[in-house]
């Protein structure tokens, strides 16, 4: 039996080997772009010790699968061009066609480097609908977490170029970067897209440990117990309240945008049902709408006329709803909007578009509307030892969605990540020099290139000196600067008070595609605006001088500078009237007599962030307290 029984295992081996094909990583696909000017690494997996050769641009490069089925060649440096073929052939026979040779990024971080044109198709509407640079391709690569890093592939993806609607998810930075720099240099620019909303910078960096944890494990004999979720009685009822021929009772009026902590409704975590009636006129029946509702804090489900509409299941995306064309009627029409809100204030964020509109009508969504609340939920406490979120964990993104490609010849990498570490500002200049280092060292490709985006301004205005973890955070980014060939593009001017996602991604694109010029393509540019070199007091005055201040100090308003702050020995700080001399800013206070200290823009969202260089990059904000 014993003999019988390895007969049959080596037959089963002999059938798979001979059975074995030539396969390739995902990544290496028709449409890639290659590396330009550099020898390119090509990998996969065939039969152990399978003869391959790889045919290029009529050279022919042969090598050996080893023991383990896996093998490896380098294409020799090739200028920027194409279309090329490359063929692999063993057993099997596998052509790549359209293969260009250009410049690639490799593009990672957090919601801000996620979020594609189509979801700011408002602002871009233009840009989407000419886009036409089938030079510019996108790989993204599909949200996936490992415990250990994973070698040579992932699980899906393909290479798209920019045009027409495939430019629809391409990140808006990434995009707007390759952009400018597509056209300022006529080569093909790859983008590999490796971002996930929400996430810690120690999820990307490689070979870092889960923290230990003092909570007490949720095991099967000590469960954890959390309260069932109320019944939600606006789809309990028999006759659900989005249903027109539902009779409102007991609703109380409640105005939008706002939240409704805001409101009179106290500390509440539950369901709120919206309602409103409006008129639509003849002209906009029987065409295709769109529904905006802002933002909404922070489930949402909306119906027009009984008819759901759409859905988003968190707060952040900007709400955008298409309307099929037999849904509005002339004259009342009604628009009910479940909201579900677990934790913070609740409800529609301000200053966003809140309309509906149809051809060229328009009817405004904002004012009085009508609330009722379908379900209140019981306070949870925050101890939860569930295990968390596996995207979250140390290491767990790198493994997945970084290691994998780490073969592949890459330009240099483009990083937008931050607002997720903002709670623990003091940790985040150390981690990040970890990731770069860490990344470099991994892509093994010398000091690649690496260009970051510096987190803009968010939340309420604070029109008195006050400390912020954001502002810590830029500082400890603007730190990252002494890492050998990095770059930052300052952002402090392209946020919205409400939102963690602004529009303006063109303005950030084109910042690090001019830190990119410099860093990576050695043009002689001001790429940077003014950041701070040193500071000295005289008298009652300090006197702050600048590196990257270009053509001159300006003001992008014409006034005096603005939120500069200074304090003495106690770093009791207090706004200072500021002066632009030659490339210095003259800082002081009567209320100061012996100044130590000086701040600029030290806030979550300062409200006049308005010191620039003459070629209209803003300075960095910055302290000399630290």
């Amino acid at each position: 039996m014993v003999k019988r029984l390895t007969v049959v295992l080596l037959l089963l081996a002999a059938s798979w080997q001979s059975q074995s094909q030539i396969r390739l990583p995902q990544l290496l696909r028709d449409s890639m772009i290659l590396q330009r000017d550099q020898p390119v690494r090509l990998w996969g997996w065939a039969s152990p010790q399978e003869k391959i050769t790889v045919s290029f641009n009529r050279k022919k490069i042969r090598t050996r699968a080893g023991s383990d089925g896996k093998w490896k060649v380098e294409l020799p440096a090739t200028k920027a061009g194409g279309p090329y073929t490359i063929q692999f052939q063993g057993k099997n026979s596998i052509t790549l066609n359209d293969v260009l040779f250009g410049d690639v990024w490799f593009c990672s971080g957090q919601s801000n480097m996620v979020h594609q044109l189509n979801i700011h198709d408002v602002t871009y509407a233009d840009e989407i609908a000419t886009a036409n640079f089938p030079l510019i391709r996108q790989f993204w690569i599909p949200t996936a977490t490992s415990p250990e890093a994973q070698k040579d592939d992932i699980t899906a993806g393909h290479w798209a170029p920019a045009v027409g609607e495939a430019v629809r998810p391409f990140s808006a930075v990434a995009y707007f970067m390759a952009k400018k720099l597509h056209q300022q240099y006529g080569v093909p620019i790859g983008i590999i897209n490796a971002s996930v909303g929400g996430t810690p910078i120690e999820a990307w960096t490689g070979g870092l440990q889960s923290p230990q944890t003092n909570a007490t494990p949720a095991r099967p004999d000590n469960p954890v117990q959390r309260p069932a979720p109320p019944v939600d009685k606006g789809m309990n009822e028999p006759l659900k309240w989005y249903e027109p021929a539902y009779v409102p009772k007991g609703w109380r009026s409640i105005f939008v945008p706002g939240y409704w902590e805001d409101q009179g409704i106290k500390e509440l975590n539950g369901v709120v049902w919206y309602r409103k009636e409006i008129m639509v006129p003849e002209t906009m029946i029987g065409k295709p709408g769109r529904l905006f509702l802002g933002r909404i804090v922070d489930m949402d489900e909306v119906y027009i006329n009984g008819k759901k509409i759409g859905q988003t299941t968190y707060l952040y995306p900007q709400r955008r709803y298409a309307i099929p064309q037999d849904v509005l009627q002339p004259g009342k029409n009604l628009i009910v909007v479940r909201v579900t809100n677990h934790n913070g204030k609740g409800g529609f964020v301000p200053d966003k578009p809140y309309c509906l509109f149809s051809g060229k009508d328009t009817v405004g969504l904002t004012g009085k509307w009508e609330y009722k609340v379908g379900a209140a939920f019981e306070p949870v406490s925050s101890f939860y030892s569930g295990g968390g979120n596996d995207q979250n964990k140390p290491s767990a993104l790198y493994n997945a969605m970084v290691a994998p490609v780490t073969s592949y010849t890459i330009k240099g990498f483009c990083w937008y990540q931050g607002e997720s570490n903002a709670g623990r500002p003091m940790e985040y200049a150390a981690l990040s020099r970890q990731l770069i280092n860490q990344w470099r060292g991994a892509w093994n490709l010398g000091t690649l290139p690496f260009l970051y985006v510096q987190l803009p301004g968010f939340m309420e205005y604070n029109y008195l000196p006050s400390e912020s973890n954001w502002a810590v955070l830029r500082e400890a980014q603007a730190s990252v600067l002494e890492v050998p060939n990095t770059a930052m593009a300052v952002a402090i001017d392209l946020g919205e008070w409400n939102d963690v996602h602004p529009d303006n991604k063109k303005e950030v694109g084109d910042r690090l595609a001019l830190a990119a010029m410099k860093l990576a393509y050695g043009e002689q540019i001001v790429y940077s605006g003014p950041l701070y070199r040193k500071a000295r007091v005289e008298g009652n005055k300090i006197i702050v001088e600048f590196d990257h201040t270009g053509g001159g100090l300006i003001t992008n308003d014409g006034e005096a500078p603005g939120n500069f702050a200074i304090a003495g020995a106690d770093k009791k700080f207090v706004w200072a009237a500021a002066r632009i001399e030659g490339n210095t800013v003259v800082v002081s206070s009567d209320r100061v007599s012996n100044p130590m200290y000086v701040r600029y823009s030290w806030a979550d969202n300062p409200t006049q962030a308005n010191l620039y260089n003459r070629e209209g990059l803003p300075a960095s904000p910055f302290r000399t307290d630290r």
